[in-house]
């Protein structure tokens, strides 16, 4: 009967230890994420100028002078304009991402605008090892740094509202950040274009 009574306690016990590995390994660490890839696709921004802002900064009077003068100079026009037509989104800043330590990430971060203050950070052929509590960085050399929030996917295009506020000559590296663990999975220099 003590035979019978000490396996059931050792079975319970068993039965506690492997729960509670159980839940360590995927309830904490999250091991599952670094076999699980999640894809995105997101299309590229929408800043929120509205048309009425566009239309605007349209009507000024030199942008007026610059379309009646290609209207009268065919030739010219069809020739890339140097300014960026109001409202047009054009790349500020681009670098190209790699891993760090035991971790691949490979693909390009762009900062875009559209000539208000709103910018986005773009992930694009974007590839990285995935991981739990993932997190994307703007990092200064200095180690102070700005969080965009949660990587939306290991894998695919996506976007990140930059706040206003940043100075992107001083936050100059995005940063693929497991806060859980404390680790970088790799980071991308960004460079005027």
């Amino acid at each position: 009967m003590t035979i019978t009574k000490n396996k059931s306690i050792i079975a319970a016990v068993a039965i506690a230890l492997v729960t509670a590995i159980a839940w360590l390994a995927f309830g904490f660490f999250g091991i599952q994420s670094a076999f699980i890839d999640d894809k995105v696709s997101e299309d590229g921004p929408t800043f929120t100028a509205s048309v009425e802002q566009q239309d605007a900064v349209a009507e000024t009077e030199e942008f007026q002078e610059a379309m009646e003068e290609a209207e009268e100079n065919p030739t010219e026009a069809d020739e890339p304009a140097e300014a960026a037509v109001p409202g047009e989104i054009v790349t500020l800043f681009a670098g190209e991402f790699s891993g760090e330590s035991r971790y691949e990430i490979n693909g390009e971060a762009v900062v875009l605008n559209d000539g208000s203050e709103q910018r986005f950070l773009r992930f694009e052929n974007f590839d990285s090892s995935n991981g739990p509590d993932l997190k994307v960085y703007l990092r200064a050399a200095n180690g102070e740094f700005v969080s965009l929030g949660d990587l939306k996917g290991n894998i695919g295009s996506q976007n990140y509202e930059i706040p206003t506020d940043v100075d992107l000559s001083v936050f100059s590296t995005v940063e693929i950040w497991c806060e859980r663990f404390s680790v970088g999975f790799g980071s991308a220099s960004l460079a005027v274009v």
